[in-house]
């Protein structure tokens, strides 16, 4: 038996091997993820071994100091766009925001007959799914066309809004191509009209949060391990009009947390490494933008060289998808490892074979879609080995 056991174990760690990254592999992939920030690691360790009480609890002092010490987190969140600290609800992440911010006004639109909502054909599967469960409940959806910028024009979605229209939910940043969308311009084109707007965030909140400061956007998402911070938490900000909260109804049940919005016992250290991640973004944005920019201008020097095409306008100063005549985003990752670790979509959707659906609602081609690879980086990335990553990509040109 212990034979047995034991060659078990050996077979474990020779799989373990055989998965573990190289060392001098750069990470490329900041858009799928982040790595947290020493620091905010740190404070996490103290709420997870000293300070580990429950801030729901009011009986005693453990209890009172989580709870101050999530109030402070909720305000560095908020702070960053500079927005009020109860407008912010913390949930999961991202995916979870999203939903709460869609599916939560399903029963406001059904009681003032608003069943329409307009979104684009780019966004994230967490906003086009939650968007394509109302559809089965009787609500209608105009998406909007993109063309090979990947960018949102204000004057299709002035066309697309209706008296009915409940909902307009355009993201920000764009998950796969870096593409920055017009958010003030979108505000501008809904100054008249009552529908809520919701911007999902995940991409760009703490890096470049300058137009999610605009009063028109309604609801922001928001994840901690896209700004440095933990996986596992996040925010909805729902901002007030006219000092009345938005008519949000809970989408889970079980207890009066986070303003009876998102039921749960809150994640005390996540709560406060997020917090703490984004009042260090707060302070250093300008600063993050430049160093990832020349990042970005070095990267793109040597891409041009091999007749690189790049899948999206006015993209993010952290993240480049690109293509190449006659380089395959498969074969291109499988050549690059050892030396950087890209993708070539978004991480949720990787496990699935299909052809982007972002790129595909670009209108690009076959080709040029299957071609694509996403490198992106952080703030932290001290250098990309461009010349390494360029000479491979030449040696697969066909």
């Amino acid at each position: 038996m212990l034979r047995i056991l034991h060659k078990l174990f050996n077979l474990v760690c020779i799989k373990f091997k055989e998965v573990e990254p190289n060392s001098m592999t750069v990470y490329l992939d900041m858009s799928a993820t982040s790595p947290v920030l020493p620091e905010v690691v740190e404070l996490m360790n103290k709420f997870f071994l000293e300070e580990f009480g429950n801030a729901g609890s009011r009986t005693h002092e453990f209890g009172a100091r989580a709870k101050k010490a999530v109030e402070q987190a909720r305000l560095q969140v908020a702070d960053v766009i500079g927005v009020d600290k109860s407008e912010v609800i913390f949930t999961s992440g991202a995916t979870e925001s999203n939903n709460l911010a869609i599916l939560g006004l399903k029963e406001f639109a059904l009681e003032h007959n608003k069943r329409h909502i307009v979104t684009t054909k780019i966004e994230h599967k967490a906003v086009l799914e939650p968007i394509e469960h109302l559809v089965k409940h009787g609500f209608e959806v105009t998406y909007l066309d993109i063309d090979k910028s990947g960018i949102v024009r204000p004057e299709a979605l002035k066309a697309a809004l209706r008296d009915d229209t409940v909902l307009v939910s355009i993201m920000h940043v764009n998950n796969e191509t870096g593409s920055i969308q017009p958010i003030n311009n979108l505000c501008d084109t809904m100054k008249d009209h009552d529908a809520y707007f919701h911007v999902d965030a995940a991409q760009s909140y703490g890096k470049l949060s300058e137009e999610l400061s605009n009063s028109r956007v309604d609801f922001i998402s928001v994840s901690a391990h896209k700004v440095y911070g933990p996986m596992g938490v996040g925010a909805l900000i729902m901002r007030r009009r006219d000092f009345t909260r938005p008519p949000l109804k809970p989408i889970m049940f079980g207890g009066g947390q986070e303003r009876s919005l998102r039921p749960g016992t809150l994640p005390v250290p996540l709560v406060v490494g997020f917090g703490l991640a984004c009042d260090i973004a707060n302070k250093n944005a300008d600063d993050w933008q430049k160093k990832a920019l020349k990042i970005k201008e070095k990267l793109i020097m040597e891409l041009d060289k091999l007749g690189a095409v790049y899948n999206g306008d006015n993209s993010s100063p952290f993240m480049v998808n690109f293509s190449i005549q006659g380089v395959n985003s498969e074969a291109a990752m499988v050549s690059l490892k050892g030396i950087a670790a890209v993708s070539n979509g978004s991480a949720c959707t990787s496990s699935s074979y299909t052809p982007s659906h972002v790129l595909t609602a670009m209108g690009l081609s076959d080709e040029r879609i299957a071609g694509a690879i996403r490198v992106s980086w952080s703030p932290m990335t001290d250098e990309i080995p461009t010349l390494e990553i360029a000479e491979q990509l030449k040696r697969l040109k066909v």
